[in-house]
């Protein structure tokens, strides 16, 4: 049976990767997939990893109805066996919807990737309504790691290596821009404490932290 599939995960630990993977392995095998995306990194119409990999893809306008695209383009005769849909988080939930209605009225698996969680810890609109609606939903196994070396489980927005806490909830950048508006995962205690890499590295660096020898 056809399935709403959501694989999320953190920033960094190969989703988009992953998309590319599927997408590969069933193009290999004669299938035709249909891909959509969303602020991909790699600019407008793209779907890359950041091991370099990158593929055209169809980018999703704010009220764009997913499901009537699809049943246009089938009934001006092409194909869709599959669907990819990449940066998930940032869709609209009626538009998780209508992914949803394209596997059940048309019959055609649906791969979703996206993060869970904002800069914030809270939920994306998008990512929520595809736990609510996916038949399953799978946590990457490939884990992104905090600079202190455990797991990391949240993603935090830096400016100039300092995390930040406001601002708007979609904000495209990177992980490992320290200089600009960028993205780094941390675990959930460093988040807790908004310490980053840098932030910890400069806490390290301070005379206020060094050890006084006694007199």
């Amino acid at each position: 049976m056809p399935e709403l599939v959501f694989f999320s995960g953190t920033m960094d630990c190969g989703k988009s990767t992953l998309a590319l993977q599927i997408e590969h392995n069933r193009s290999a095998r004669g299938l035709q997939g249909m891909i959509f995306t969303r602020d991909d990194r790699a600019g407008e119409g793209k779907l890359s990893s950041r091991l370099g990999l990158v593929t055209d893809a169809v980018e999703v306008a704010d009220d764009q109805d997913l499901y009537a695209y699809l049943v246009d383009h089938l009934s001006q005769g092409g194909r869709a066996d599959y669907v990819i849909a990449d940066e998930a988080q940032f869709l609209a939930p009626a538009q998780i919807d209508q992914l949803a209605r394209v596997v059940d009225d048309l019959d055609v698996d649906v791969f979703a990737f996206g993060i869970t969680t904002d800069f914030r810890s809270k939920l994306f609109p998008g990512s929520q309504r595809l736990v609510e609606l996916a038949d399953r939903v799978e946590v990457l196994q490939v884990e992104a790691l905090c600079w202190c070396g455990a797991r990391a489980t949240h993603n935090a927005r830096t400016v100039g290596g300092e995390m930040v806490v406001e601002g708007a909830q979609v904000v495209v950048g990177d992980v490992n821009q320290p200089e600009n508006i960028g993205y780094e995962v941390l675990c959930r205690r460093h988040h807790r404490r908004r310490m980053t890499a840098a932030t910890a590295r400069a806490s390290a660096l301070s005379p206020d932290v060094l050890p006084i020898a006694s007199a």
